[in-house]
């Protein structure tokens, strides 16, 4: 069973930063994808970023240059460095992994900015 454990969302004034981190346990192989989506009030999940096993990562155009991605292989930990805040990221946002052909998610960690 693959478990995902959130951690770091909260309340920021515009401006602000945040880091999200995950750590998954359970079977999932060496290094496997992993990665952050959000969803936002009234709208659908949206892939943030993602980082693969050997570390190429990818982002959404709105954040890139302002949220980096990483990992820590040994503890199969992901983090989501979020800078420059502004409230239009506020949502709720959920890890992933991905060890093969099927993605298991966290529960969400809520990220709320205000202005």
């Amino acid at each position: 069973q693959v478990r995902l454990v959130e951690s770091g969302g909260g309340l920021v004034q515009a401006g602000g930063s945040l880091r999200l981190s995950c750590q998954a346990s359970g079977i999932i192989g060496s290094s496997p994808t992993m990665g952050w989506y959000r969803q936002a009030p009234g709208k659908q999940r949206e892939l943030v970023a993602a980082i693969t096993g050997g570390s190429s990562t990818n982002y959404v155009d709105s954040v890139k240059g302002r949220f980096t991605i990483s990992r820590d292989n040994p503890k199969n930990t992901v983090f989501l460095q979020m800078n420059s805040l502004q409230p239009e990221v506020t949502a709720v946002y959920y890890c992933y992994v991905k060890p093969g052909a099927y993605e298991y998610w966290g529960q969400g960690t809520r990220v709320t900015v205000s202005s």
